[in-house]
């Protein structure tokens, strides 16, 4: 099988018609070298105009990789920042059993922080987000295990916020947007921008279009740590590409594989800097592409695959999460969309 965009398109249509997706937005490339683009549904609600290149999906937790993690990566390839920079260096009062987390163990999942609790919940003001993560009972000893959390990526964030004296909207642009040419991806996206609809908001009966998804990012007003970048495909196509060049031009080599290095070996979860690496048997990537893969997920329903050896990547864009966040149809679709991307690029080499 040939990878190009009618293949592609096929395979976007199939999962549309088995209920992964409302809409979808996908590109499969090998390095710098693009060998299919697709689209499947419309925006910003299934069955309007088509989506196309420019469509922004909420990223959800893919915000994780494109902003937080590659702006501290630039900020520790410039010496402004180091892995074992201590939560302590940067909140004096950070009480005794998380003064110590460093800055590895944020990106890796080791920190020990509970996966989510509900910020709006304990309390009123934004600007109290990181004296109520510091506060909350850990799940865990730091250092012990990966626990996949975005109260740990949200509290990154503040650091980064504190260290350079800028919000992380304005440190993402700075240090990834503008650099990779991404000029339509950003948090809070303009009111003219064509979005793709997620959940329906029961409070209203309308889905959120252009507002991020994530209850605690949207409790910060769209910025945030943890989700609330919106990103069109001519956009990822372009962070793709700088992952799999192992951040050519951009990040030093030598930092970029530390930031895909196993730092969990032996875990159930494999994690580098951010990165979410292949290698567990219910990993989101499939069993059929090799361990060295990395990547992320986003919850709405994006992903970004990379195989370091040839430069292979995959990048899936959709609102799964609309009408509702029930549907989970879509975990096993990309599964079965990557093994057989990568048997066909594979098997056409």
């Amino acid at each position: 099988m040939q990878i190009n965009d009618a293949c592609l398109k096929g395979w976007l249509m199939r999962g549309q018609r088995e209920g992964c997706f409302p809409s979808a937005a996908a590109a499969i490339g090998a390095g710098e070298e693009t060998l299919a683009t697709a689209f499947a549904g419309g925006a910003p609600l299934p069955n309007d105009a088509p989506v196309d290149a420019h469509t922004r999906w909420d990223m959800a937790s893919l915000s994780k990789v494109i902003g937080t993690s590659v702006v501290a990566l630039r900020a520790i390839a410039r010496d402004e920042l180091a892995l074992t920079d201590r939560v302590g260096d940067f909140f004096p009062d950070a009480p005794g059993d998380k003064a110590d987390i460093t800055l590895e163990m944020l990106m890796t999942h080791t920190g020990g922080f509970v996966p989510a609790f509900w910020l709006e919940e304990e309390i009123s003001d934004p600007r109290e987000t990181a004296a109520a993560i510091l506060r909350h009972p850990l799940e865990e000893k730091p250092g012990v295990r990966p626990i996949y959390s975005c109260m740990g990526y949200i509290l990154l964030a503040k650091i980064l916020e504190r260290r350079f004296g800028e919000p992380l909207d304005a440190l993402a642009r700075r240090e990834v947007f503008e650099p990779l040419g991404m000029a339509e991806t950003g948090y809070c996206p303009p009111k003219e921008a064509v979005c793709a609809a997620t959940e329906v908001n029961p409070a209203t009966g309308r889905p959120w279009i252009g507002v991020v998804h994530d209850e605690n990012a949207r409790f910060q007003g769209g910025v945030s740590g943890n989700a609330g970048i919106f990103m069109p495909l001519c956009d990822g196509i372009r962070f793709a590409k700088m992952c799999a060049a192992l951040g050519e031009g951009y990040l030093p080599r030598p930092l970029m594989e530390e930031a895909i290095r196993n730092h969990t070996p032996g875990q159930d979860q494999h994690r580098g800097l951010g990165f979410h690496l292949a290698g567990t048997p219910d990993c989101f990537f499939s069993n059929a592409v090799p361990e060295a893969c990395f990547g992320h997920t986003g919850f709405t329903g994006t992903s970004l695959l990379v195989e370091p050896a040839t430069g292979f990547w995959v990048l899936l864009l959709t609102n799964r999460v609309y009408p509702t966040r029930e549907s989970t149809a879509l975990f096993a679709f990309r599964r079965k969309l990557h093994a057989a991307a990568w048997e066909a690029f594979r098997s056409g080499r």
